[in-house]
């Protein structure tokens, strides 16, 4: 294992990752500190200004401290568009260097850009896309079709510089809203495949702003999961959220709830750009995004393979994170899984479920023992919990939460399902239905490896008339295996309907 610090010197928010990175490819955040360094307030003459270089060189100093009581063993630093763009960058440079001994890379717009495809493409299931990242200094957006870039474009302005140019005392902060969306407007006018998107393609957001946004609309819904990655926004709701905020000032947006003090004052900003971009393309939907650029390093530094080609197998990848994350039996995690899917397949003729269901089982069964790191006794129930908070890439919500639901169902007798109907709003009744079935089928799919050694090679079922025939293909001594299915008659009679036999 290998331990990394990344720091990006952004033009708004300097912030510092620390990242735990497996073999494998895999990699898991280990800390992370942020701190408002404003380098995007340039001099007129197009220099950073001194009292922002030293504010950047105070926060590259506190984080090295961080890094040194993580035992970071290699330090990755980046700088983008404020640097980039300013007149006295190398001295800037040699400045921070000699004060903190961090040397920084100033990335191209074409790297910056580069960097957040892979951040969304290796972490997000949306076959077109046009990605969105809007910075305190400059707006990437990049089409892809199929994880292959078509076109990219950054343009040299971003939240930081929109409310340097339109918010002033001469105007009220609707109408610098309004001239924000006029310039973003003739500015994106000007690209023409911007103009020309095919319907299936999916507008994804990636950035501070559009993490704040989905918060705020997280809240607003009282969603019930804690989750921005993968959350998706009706343009409906970001107009009304956009609408809300127009009017306030500095002081008013600090207090809305998801917001906060560092980010009020380009919010407003960040959202007439985006409203821009979401009326020419007639978006109807933005799709959160919480890997961009930082992500996208990482994904490129642990796996060098997705500098070239993208991860193919979104979700399998973030769960073998996980379970190296949370050091977790790998072997018996896709025993499990095996097995689920064959006691699915082999019971289809009871159950009738769709194929989506699959990867609900794949979730739950991959990190079904994930809660004994917590405590033994009612594991499953800290497993649902884990689940929850996990971020994992690739799983629609629904799942995320069925998954976890599927896990606590026979934590104890007495569980209510009361406690999940806090879900409803992204569970259907069908759902809740199932999760009963698919409940039994990981439970037995977990008896079957009770003793750790891939005993069970494979399950044939013979539905005769009120009983189901469960035929084991062993390897060695599956007694104990035998013994702990059969434990799940009872239940397994509840939900199917019929008596089960283990042969």
């Amino acid at each position: 294992m290998e331990r990394i610090a990344l720091i990006d010197l952004g033009s708004n928010t300097t912030r510092l990752t620390i990242y735990d990175v497996y073999d494998g490819g895999y990699f898991a955040v280990v800390n992370e500190a942020q701190e408002k360094a404003k380098l995007g307030e340039i001099e007129k003459e197009g220099n950073l200004k001194q009292t922002r270089i030293l504010q950047a060189i105070a926060i590259i100093k506190s984080f090295k401290k961080i890094c040194l009581a993580y035992k970071v063993d290699k330090t990755i630093a980046i700088a983008t568009a404020a640097v980039r763009c300013a007149k006295n960058q190398k001295a800037f440079l040699n400045d921070v260097f000699s004060a903190t001994g961090v040397k920084f890379k100033v990335l191209s717009e074409e790297e910056e850009a580069m960097h957040d495809y892979h951040g969304v493409v290796n972490s997000i299931e949306i076959p077109k896309g046009v990605i969105f990242e809007i910075g305190g200094g400059s707006i990437k957006l990049i089409q892809y079709n199929r994880r292959t870039v078509v076109q990219k474009m950054v343009l040299n302005f971003g939240a930081v510089t929109l409310r340097d140019m339109f918010f002033n005392s001469n105007s009220t902060p609707e109408e610098s809203c309004d001239k924000i969306e006029d310039y973003v407007s003739e500015q994106l006018n000007n690209i023409d495949w911007l103009k020309n998107l095919e319907p299936e393609y999916k507008l994804i957001g990636v950035g501070g702003s559009i993490r704040s946004l989905a918060r705020i609309a997280r809240k607003i819904k009282r969603y019930p999961l804690e989750m921005v990655h993968n959350y998706h926004i009706d343009y409906p709701d970001f107009e009304y959220i956009y609408n809300m905020i127009r009017p306030f000032d500095l002081e008013k947006a600090s207090k809305i709830k998801g917001l906060g003090q560092s980010r009020a004052d380009v919010f407003p900003c960040a959202m007439a750009a985006l409203k821009s971009l979401m009326k020419i393309c007639n978006f109807d939907q933005i799709a959160c995004c919480s890997c961009g650029i930082r992500d996208g390093i990482m994904f490129n530094y642990a796996c060098p393979s997705t500098l070239d080609k993208p991860i193919v197998d979104i979700v399998g990848y973030s769960l073998h994170s996980k379970i190296r994350q949370w050091n977790l039996n790998n072997t018996h995690a896709e025993q499990t899984f095996n097995l689920c899917v064959q006691l699915f397949k082999q019971l289809r003729v009871l159950h009738k479920f769709p194929r989506y269901y699959v990867r609900v089982l794949r979730v739950a069964s991959m990190l079904y023992e994930a809660g004994r790191a917590i405590k033994f006794y009612d594991y499953a129930k800290h497993t649902a919990y884990m689940i929850l908070k996990s971020n994992l890439y690739g799983v629609p919500h629904q799942d995320i939460a069925l998954a976890a639901y599927i896990c606590d169902i026979y934590t104890k007798e007495d569980n209510a399902s009361s406690d999940w109907q806090r879900f409803s709003s992204i569970l259907t009744p069908e759902d809740f239905d199932a999760a009963k079935k698919l409940a039994v089928i990981l439970q037995l799919a977990v008896a079957f490896d009770s003793s750790l050694s891939n005993a069970v090679t494979e399950i044939n079922c013979d539905v005769l008339g009120d009983s189901v025939i469960m035929k084991t293909e062993i390897e060695g001594d599956a007694s104990i295996e035998i013994k702990e299915a059969t434990k799940m008659a009872i239940e397994f009679k509840k939900v199917f309907k019929k008596n089960l036999e283990i042969l």
